[in-house]
Parts: structure tokens; C-alpha cells; sequence
């Protein structure tokens, strides 16, 4: 009896079901939430280290492409987290957001209206079209919404870390539906500038309540 398939891809299989190479596919995001809780304490499982929490998740069913579903319901409820974080108080200190930030949301709403029309066909090729098209539409808009939050906090490393995470989700859209041949070392760009995402907006999110605290203890100065 031979073997089917190469020695090597079978250890690839065997350390994609084990629990080790789930922990390590999820470290880097969860050292980023525990580094978020260490700073802001347990109200933050409602805020960034919450989102960070399901993108680990999310990068945990990513593994396996029958739980793709499932891992994109957990990013989305990651970026529900964060733009609710992006509407909390810490950012209220921040001036108003001037005309040019609303055309700048504007351009994002069309560039995610436009994806997803883009996407459509490819969309509508898939085993699961009828799940999937619906949900992708969801997800871009929620993605479209976290950006757009970000830039009405004027805070530069939020902002950075939500337009670096809608290219990274750009790039791994084209090649998951074939819209694209796959890149070459496209999964290092889309695993790269998700990590340098999560930790902008990890980052921005710590200096926001430090730059909070510092405002409060400057007001009761006075």
C-alpha cells in the first residue's frame, strides 16, 4: 500500500488538527488582547480586546475552509466590537470631524460598494451562493462602518489600522473566490498586514485611554 499524498503534506494535516498548531495560528492576536486587557481591565472584552478575541477565533476556523462561514461571522463581530469602540466616550475629546473626513467616508462606502459588486459574479459560483453572497455583502459593510468610525476618531494609528485590515481582507477576497490567480506570496501580504492591523489598532486604542486619563487629570487641575 503506497501512500496518496506526499509525507510532508500529511504532517502539514496532521499539525492542522492539533490543539499546538491552533494556539499558534491564534498567539499573536490573543498576546494583543491580553496586552489591551492589561491596560483597560475587563470593560475591553466590550471593546478592542473583545474584537480581538473573535479574530483569533476567526483565524482558528480559517483553517479549515468548510468553517470559512464561521470564521468570517467571528471577524465581523470583531469589527461590530471595535466600531463600537471607535463610538465610546475615549474619543469624544477629539475635535469634530471636518468636510474632508466625510468625503474620505464617502470614498470608502463607494470603494466597499463597489468590491462587493465586483464580487458578485464570483460570489454567485460558489457551493454555498446562497449563504455566502448575503454574508459577504454583510461583512463588507460592517468592515466599510469599523473604517469609517476610524476615521471619524481622528486618531492616526486606528485609522491606519482599519484601512490595512480592509486591504488585507481585500486581497485574501480576491484569491479565496478565484477572482484572481493566486499571488505569489499572497498569503504572507494578507497574514502580514492583518497582524500589523490588529496591532495598529490594538496600539491606537491603548494611547486613546492614556490620552483620556491625561485630559481628565489635566481638566481637574484647573
Amino acid at each position: 500500500m503506497t501512500l496518496s499524498l506526499p509525507l510532508s503534506q500529511y504532517c502539514v494535516l496532521f499539525l492542522s488538527l492539533s490543539p499546538f498548531f491552533l494556539a499558534i495560528a491564534a498567539a499573536p492576536v490573543i498576546s494583543l488582547a491580553l496586552l489591551v486587557l492589561s491596560y483597560e481591565g475587563g470593560r475591553s472584552l466590550l471593546g478592542v480586546a473583545g474584537g480581538l478575541i473573535f479574530s483569533a477565533g476567526g483565524d482558528c476556523c480559517l483553517i479549515w475552509p468548510e468553517l470559512f462561514l464561521h470564521g468570517m461571522a467571528s471577524f465581523a463581530l470583531a469589527h461590530l466590537l471595535y466600531s463600537l469602540t471607535f463610538l465610546s466616550t475615549r474619543y469624544s475629546s477629539l475635535s469634530p470631524s471636518s468636510s474632508l473626513s466625510h468625503f474620505f467616508c464617502l470614498l470608502l462606502w463607494l470603494l466597499g460598494g463597489g468590491f462587493y459588486a465586483y464580487l458578485f459574479p464570483f460570489l454567485q459560483k460558489t457551493p454555498d451562493a446562497a449563504t455566502l453572497t448575503p454574508g459577504v455583502g454583510v461583512y463588507v459593510a460592517l468592515i466599510v462602518l469599523m473604517a469609517t468610525l476610524a476615521v471619524r476618531t481622528r486618531h492616526l494609528l486606528i485609522i491606519l489600522g482599519s484601512l490595512i485590515f480592509m486591504t488585507s481582507d481585500l486581497t485574501l477576497a480576491l484569491q479565496t473566490f478565484k477572482v484572481t490567480e493566486p499571488l505569489e506570496y499572497g498569503r504572507q501580504i494578507v497574514m502580514t498586514t492583518y497582524y500589523l492591523a490588529q496591532l495598529l489598532i490594538a496600539v491606537g486604542d491603548i494611547k486613546a485611554v492614556e490620552g483620556r486619563d491625561e485630559f481628565a487629570k489635566l481638566k481637574k487641575s484647573y
